[in-house]
């Protein structure tokens, strides 16, 4: 929804009906002619004189920009406020869009560029595109000459706006997530946009500037294509709902089935073809089933139950929404994730190590509930700890640990957790008997718990450290059973991992030091040993709540943590260059 702005300083043209971007390319010609005819070749005094009159209203327009809250253009709000003085003062006030010819070739590539911002999940509406349009339409169709330098000047502010929001968008999202209030530590892109918008237009290099801003992954390309996909499904009506009813699994016949097998076809997970009994849920139907739940992130148990109902009459044009939510998050990361690196979607319950552009370990996680959320944070894994000790965050202590030590006097003896005046290395040892846990808050709490190592230890026998303010890391645990749930948020924010043994050998790769062996017999020791890794390997912990896999496919996963619906509205607001 736009905001209510003032119409601070530009010129306020009549209304026109913008065109089809295949008219660009007359216009410019047109555009080019009418120059030549109003500004003859004898000196080019008119074209001199008419650049000088418009440097002058651009700078007087720009200046007071840089001092309206809420400065419009036609109508248009300015986003670009810092950087156009900075833009147009470099240019010595000259226009970026016009030259001798008319409107430069430039006008072209981005006024296309502009037009494909749905394929990236954006809205080409957010960039000024009409009023741009109707602008060049208003200079196509005038029987005058170029002599009105205001639609000229009103057109070359709101080009070079919308390059500055564009590229934003397109390099570190529309979205600051930091105003969702997401667990989030992660770098933003930073690029000189002024330099680059001047040397583009310098070296007409508009479009190639454009796709240099975009997330340069494999994966970012694949999931663009995906949502190419579930538009045309989308424009093609979707699919049936499923009617609400008990669960169905094969050998059942009902009127529920026809749906299911039209869903499954659009999909692709059915073929189309199938001559058998349409209310049969035959063993055909029962595999594609399992897959479409393999998808989704469900128990692949081949079974219609309430679950896979629900994702079932998930609608097409949710789906497309859901992929335009991921590609915002692609745009929070940073450009380059490493030659190798470890990626932890919390959304999928999966860790996968890329090297090369390639996946080369894949394990499955457990991550935070949802009121103890993983965060979102790109660091770097810098050493190991093997046979940690745990040092349980007061919050647990006082949530979770205290009221077992009430209906249990043995529980920390049990568990061998000590009681510390405080967080000092030096701290003194307290008895149990001396703490009195009924009073205390986690706001009040004065005591240090820590765990010893050992087979009951929640951190297993290895973690993993990077730093962040969260103060989240990987972890092993000797909770095996919880890997084999399909849905596993069931820690306090940190990530255990499945096969903590194999990532470890991989990130030790190249430390002659550390075999196999050494490393399962330092574990036995019970000791607690610090480990280094050779190199510190980058470590992004996300949040994807659809991705495409390697083979193109869209992964779709529940909104978990249900950060979709914020992100949704934050993206229906207007742009930002925050």
């Amino acid at each position: 929804m736009p905001l209510p702005v003032k119409q601070a300083f530009c010129y306020k043209g009549q209304n026109h009906s913008y065109f089809d971007t295949s008219m660009t390319r007359r216009i410019v010609l047109f555009l080019s002619l009418t120059v030549f005819l109003a500004f003859p070749a004898a000196g080019n005094a008119s074209a001199e004189e008419m650049f000088s009159l418009m440097g002058d209203q651009l700078r007087a327009k720009v200046e007071t920009l840089s001092t309206i809250q809420n400065a419009s253009c036609r109508n248009e709000f300015i986003y670009s406020r810092s950087q156009l003085p900075r833009f147009y003062e470099i240019r010595g006030y000259r226009p970026a869009w016009l030259d001798e010819h008319g409107l430069t070739p430039q006008v072209d590539d981005l006024v296309r560029a502009l037009h494909d911002a749905s394929l990236e999940g954006l809205v080409p509406g957010n960039y000024h595109l009409a009023a741009i349009e109707s602008l060049m339409g208003i200079i196509r169709d005038s029987e005058q000459d170029l002599q009105d330098t205001e639609q000229l000047t009103d057109l070359d502010i709101l080009l070079t706006d919308a390059f500055f929001i564009y590229g934003a968008n397109l390099s570190r999202g529309r979205v600051d997530p930091e105003t969702l209030h997401v667990r989030r530590t992660a770098r933003v892109n930073k690029v000189d946009f002024v330099t680059l918008v001047s040397e583009a237009i310098d070296e007409n290099t508009i479009a190639t500037a454009l796709e240099y801003l975009k997330p340069p992954h494999p994966a970012y390309r694949r999931l663009k294509e995906g949502i190419t996909r579930y538009r045309e499904i989308a424009l093609a009506g979707g699919w049936d709902p499923v009617p609400e009813g008990p669960k169905l699994k094969k050998g059942d016949r009902s009127e529920r089935v026809p749906p299911i097998r039209r869903h499954l076809v659009i999909t692709g997970e059915l073929r189309d073809g199938d001559d058998g009994d349409p209310d049969l849920f035959d063993e055909r139907l029962e595999t594609a089933v399992m897959a479409y739940q393999t998808r989704h992130g469900l128990d692949p148990d081949g079974v219609v139950g309430a679950r896979t109902l629900t994702a079932l009459n998930e609608t097409a044009d949710a789906l497309v929404r859901k992929i335009e939510l991921n590609l915002e998050r692609w745009r929070w990361l940073p450009r380059d994730l490493g030659k190798r690196y470890v990626l932890v979607n919390s959304a999928a319950f999966r860790l996968d190590v890329v090297e090369g552009g390639e996946e080369v370990m894949s394990m499955r996680v457990v991550v935070g509930r949802n009121y103890r959320s993983t965060p979102v944070v790109s660091s770097s894994i810098v050493y190991m700890v093997l046979n940690p000790y745990w040092n349980i965050p007061t919050k647990l202590a006082v949530e979770d640990i205290a009221p077992q030590v009430l209906k249990n006097p043995r529980y920390l003896a049990e568990r061998k957790i000590h009681i510390f005046t405080d967080w000092r290395a030096d701290a003194l040892e307290v008895d149990q008997s001396e703490v009195n846990w009924k009073k205390y808050t986690a706001e009040n709490f004065p005591y240090k718990l820590r765990q010893d190592p050992g087979p009951k230890n929640p951190l297993g026998r290895i973690k993993f450290i990077f730093p962040n303010i969260h103060d989240v890391y990987l972890h092993d645990t000797p909770e095996r059973n919880l890997f084999y749930k399909a849905s596993r948020g069931f820690s306090s924010g940190c990530i255990r991992i499945e096969k903590p043994y194999d990532l470890a050998m991989y990130l030790l790769r190249g430390d002659g030091a550390w075999s196999r062996q050494k490393l399962n017999a330092a574990i036995r020791s019970g000791e607690m040993t610090t480990v280094h890794l050779p190199k510190p390997v980058p470590v992004h912990l996300l949040y994807w709540t659809a991705w495409a896999d390697e083979n193109g496919t869209v992964q779709f996963r529940e909104d978990i943590y249900e950060r979709d619906a914020p992100l949704y509205q934050a993206l229906m607001e207007n742009p930002s260059m925050y």
